[in-house]
């Protein structure tokens, strides 16, 4: 009897190991979800810099900043036109 008894002991706290380190919420899956948390604290760090630039241009666009004539100028270059007293210089 009490052979037997071991026996069951040992396969129950097998059974119990085995899913400690691969069931659901094991080892292995707790390996697997910190590499996750960091890529996606990754994504989130790039995406926090990629706002960071979003927002800076944003406050150059509010009107109590704009320089009017860098905007003139910008504006100029980015249409293709020319103010009437301007200097045109083409280089061959």
């Amino acid at each position: 009897m009490p052979l037997g008894l071991y026996a069951v002991s040992a396969l129950v706290v097998g059974y119990f190991v085995h899913q400690a380190e691969s069931g659901n919420r094991g080892l292995e899956a707790k390996r697997a979800l910190k590499i996750q948390a960091y890529g996606l604290k990754q994504e989130l760090t790039a995406a926090k810099a990629d706002r960071a630039i979003w927002e800076h241009r944003v406050a150059l666009l509010r009107s109590e900043q704009i320089d009017r004539d860098l905007l003139e100028e910008r504006a100029r270059i980015v249409l293709g036109r020319v103010h009437a007293n301007d200097v045109v210089i083409i280089n061959p």
